[in-house]
């Protein structure tokens, strides 16, 4: 989203807030304050809470929508799976807000459980497409009856490893925990490359300080 108009602008301040400070934590008043507006003037675009959230959902799933565009049909390079990976947690990053206080919204807001479950649904879909395009291009070696298992622990990482960082006392700014995950993702994959994948998912570590 860009800042414009004062729609957008109250967007963009309830997506900042929410992000640091949770959805539950952030009363209307302080994203009237953010974006510069009075509680009248942000009641007058969102009538209700949940109008706020209800719009920043129509931006997640127009933005996810974008991140999850099928890999184009035949051999994919690592560096486009490289490429949607970045993309992919640059948006989770974004919208930061929506697995952290995933049941506190769900409980509240009956639209961001079908929201996250179609999004799941998309990307383990993308995970099974990768997996497939890397094997046919010598990158990944994974037997049929493992490849819906690896897709599964790549979407619950993907998903849940910022929860459990935060259950486990370790949680880091979006930053790190940004690049926590990726590795998590490639260690999750390299055991399974094939000797010139081992080498690129290396690199790709190293990259993410790994």
């Amino acid at each position: 989203m860009s800042k414009g108009d004062t729609r957008t602008r109250i967007l963009v301040s309830t997506l900042t807030l929410f992000n640091e400070q949770g959805e539950p934590n952030t009363p209307t008043n302080s994203i009237a304050d953010e974006a510069g507006i009075s509680p009248g003037n942000l009641h007058y675009h969102f009538r209700r809470k949940a109008d706020l959230v209800d719009a920043l959902l129509k931006e997640f799933q127009a933005d996810s929508a974008r991140v999850l565009e099928p890999p184009a049909p035949g051999i994919a390079a690592i560096e486009d799976f490289w490429a949607f990976l970045q993309s992919l947690l640059e948006l989770l990053a974004a919208y930061r807000f929506l697995l952290r206080d995933t049941e506190t919204l769900i409980a509240s807001y009956p639209s961001v459980r079908k929201a996250l479950a179609g999004f799941a649904q998309a990307l383990l879909a993308m995970m099974r497409l990768y997996q497939e395009a890397l094997q046919q291009e010598d990158t990944l070696e994974v037997d049929r009856a493992s490849e819906a298992h690896i897709a599964r622990v790549l979407v619950i990482v993907v998903l849940f490893s910022e929860r459990f960082d935060d259950l486990s006392g370790s949680q880091a700014a979006a930053a790190d925990s940004t690049a926590q995950i990726a590795r998590s993702v490639l260690g999750v994959l390299q055991p399974y490359g094939t000797v010139r994948g081992k080498a690129v998912i290396g690199e790709m570590l190293r990259h993410y300080g790994g």
